[in-house]
């Protein structure tokens, strides 16, 4: 009944034989979806959403103050989030193009008509009208009170208290941002093009060949010689007119859309409903986490050595060469590890199921089933794991379908997608994870828990939809039990000696990770700063390249390189535009959780019941600070957040110089 000894690529799969595994339906598609055989069924399913929201706003315009307005609000949200988020994940990693571009305009349709919606005056006041009826409010929940609020909140950052010509020229901005984002988005990855016949010849085959031309895809950062490395920096990162053209509009119409529904700037808007709140607590916060960083030196070295030297400094340092751990992390144990971790923490188990003809997009494609112990289904992951043509080289989560309790009485599973980009191995032979690929496969897993036990009544704050500084916070929380030898030990094993990975290599793993690590949180804040910087107060004082260049010497120890734009790449400026912080706040708390929590016992299941209910039940349902409130039984400080974060290096790891 266990799972997945054989999720290896071409491997069988073992499915759990109790019949609470349900296959989603007997039709073919994708995820079950019937519509979804072809990719003609995204316009039949976008065409039946867009219906079916259609009578929805005619019922909750027509429907008399209650608990009833936000059920049917969160129809209307769930009707439309079905074919905009299954849609924003096919549009990404679906192999057939025809796919992805069917998937790419139902997102755009989609997200076309949230847009209005959320400047819908009539649809509004059915709101307003609950929100005003006292006598209604006090008799809510606290988790309808709180969607209901998010509701309007949504209403009000859109400009719904604009007159009309204003409220479509929102409409309009938001349309045009969301065009602007793809743009930028597709551009961060686009390689950049120079004659050979400027580099040297013996580093040219380092780099894809095009008729007189080379293709400079990435930073090359892995490499030994230093010139590939310093050449792929320059032309990789060098300036783009249109991607810099692009990124001035977004950031312009992103100040004008805050500006327009009442914010002072685009952060200000960003970080209501977050645990940092406004972008005056991120500069205390930031202003004192640089300070505590301030003796990092950095000397002899230029941007493209940093990540080379640090995996040198870290190898040699302390022997943690892959090839010697990959042999005690295949894929099939990790997921045990998981699994086993999991049941003893939140008694869940994991078991493969079949699919259908069509219901996955690649063969590799496998499906787990999350069961509880006691309260038996609770939803679905997909698991995509391995490298192939045209997939994204990035490991993500993917909602599909939020949880929510249904009209029925039934409550409609999660179904998410886990994204890895896993080598594919030989016939006959298991995947082998490298420790860095062990534990991004915790940290994604992560996010999927957090979406299998956000059991809310509501799927408009179902499991990650949370505040973008709380999202981070489980999945953060894995990394620190797959770094932990008690949880290791119990998984890893050679793969064909059956010998355990000795304690000495997990304690010099980790001991590695040490290595420069002030200097990579440093580098994070410098982002941080950058993206808040490029959200604040517009017009710009200079352009975004001379912002970057400013803020990198002001705060980060590396020079800027003359006629680079490394913000062009910067992807995540889309997703996390004035929240990049995110990760640091996250880090922070999951920080503050795994020491007081779960470093004395890794496996207490108290204190795993304590996570499941105080942090990962509520999805978005909960203020986010009370969530960590809860779980830690104190309320932190922007203190504590710092101390947090400094507390995990290495106090008496030398400065960053390059002795070697």
């Amino acid at each position: 009944m266990v799972i997945i000894q054989s999720l290896n690529k071409g491997a069988e799969i073992k499915v759990g034989n109790s019949d609470v595994f349900l296959l989603f339906s007997a039709l073919q598609g994708l995820f079950g979806v019937p519509e979804l055989s072809c990719p003609e069924g995204f316009q039949e399913a976008q065409d039946k959403a867009l219906q079916d929201s259609e009578q929805l706003v005619q019922k909750a315009c027509s429907t008399p103050p209650g608990p009833e307005t936000v059920k049917i609000f969160d129809q209307l949200s769930d009707s439309l989030c079905r074919v905009a988020d299954l849609a924003d994940f096919v549009k990404v990693a679906h192999p057939d193009f025809a796919f992805r571009e069917a998937a790419e305009e139902a997102c755009r349709n989609i997200g076309t008509v949230v847009e209005k919606l959320n400047t819908d005056v009539e649809l509004c006041q059915s709101l307003r009208r609950l929100l005003g009826d006292e006598t209604v409010m006090s008799s809510l929940d606290p988790e309808t009170r709180r969607v209901a609020e998010l509701f309007m909140f949504d209403f009000e950052i859109s400009g719904i208290h604009l007159d009309e010509e204003k409220r479509k020229k929102a409409v309009d901005l938001n349309v045009r941002i969301l065009d602007l984002c793809n743009e930028f988005l597709i551009g961060t990855h686009i390689p950049n093009k120079i004659d050979k016949h400027v580099l040297p010849e013996h580093i040219r085959y380092n780099f894809t060949a095009e008729g007189n031309y080379l293709q400079v895809a990435g930073l090359h950062a892995d490499c030994p010689d230093d010139l590939v490395r310093e050449a792929a920096y320059k032309i990789f990162l060098h300036s783009n007119s249109q991607q810099l053209a692009r990124l001035e509009e977004l950031l312009a119409s992103r100040n004008s859309l805050a500006q327009l529904v009442g914010y002072d700037t685009f952060a200000h808007r960003a970080l209501q409903g977050t645990m940092a709140k406004t972008p005056g607590m991120r500069h205390v916060w930031k202003d004192m986490l640089r300070n505590q960083m301030s003796g990092i030196l950095f000397q002899m070295l230029m941007p493209w050595d940093h990540p080379y030297y640090s995996g040198v400094l870290r190898a040699e340092r302390y022997n943690i060469d892959p090839g010697l751990y990959c042999p005690f992390f295949s894929l099939g144990a990790c997921m045990e590890g998981l699994n086993s971790l999991f049941s003893q923490l939140l008694g869940i188990s994991l078991y493969a199921e079949q699919t259908k003809r069509g219901e996955i997009w690649s063969e590799d494609v496998r499906k787990l089933a999350v069961v509880h112990e006691t309260e038996g289904l609770l939803g679905y992951i997909y698991c995509d794991f391995f490298q192939r043509p045209d997939k994204p080289h990035q490991d993500c989560h993917f909602t599909v379908r939020g949880g929510r309790l249904k009209e029925n009485g039934e409550y409609q599973l999660p179904v998410v997608v886990l994204m890895l980009s896993l080598p594919n191995s030989a016939r006959g032979a298991p995947t082998l994870l490298s420790p860095g690929m062990m534990e991004n496969l915790f940290h994604e897993m992560g996010h999927a828990m957090h979406s299998m036990l956000g059991r809310t009544r509501y799927q408009h704050v179902t499991g990650t939809r949370c505040a973008t500084d709380f999202a981070e916070v489980p999945s953060i929380l894995m990394e620190y039990f797959a770094n932990d030898y008690r949880v290791v030990n119990q998984f890893a094993r050679h793969y064909k000696t059956g010998q355990p990975l000795p304690k000495n290599m997990v304690s010099r793993l980790c001991e590695s990770k040490k290595v420069c690590a002030a200097a990579d949180m440093q580098l994070q804040v410098f982002y941080a700063v950058l993206d808040q910087i490029y959200h604040g107060k517009h017009p710009l004082k200079k352009s975004t390249t001379e912002i970057l260049k400013e803020t990198q010497e002001k705060v980060y120890g590396l020079p800027y390189v003359h006629n680079t734009a490394w913000q062009l790449r910067f992807s995540h400026l889309v997703g996390y535009g004035a929240k990049y912080y995110s990760y640091l706040m996250s880090r922070a708390v999951a920080s503050m959780v795994w020491k007081q929590c779960f470093a004395q016992n890794p496996f207490d299941r108290a204190m795993g019941e304590r996570y499941r209910r105080e942090m990962l039940a509520h999805g978005g349902a909960k203020e986010p600070m009370l969530m960590v409130q809860g779980m830690l039984q104190k309320s932190p400080s922007v203190e504590d957040f710092v101390d947090a974060l400094v507390s995990d290096l290495d106090h008496d790891f030398e400065t960053f110089i390059m002795d070697s």
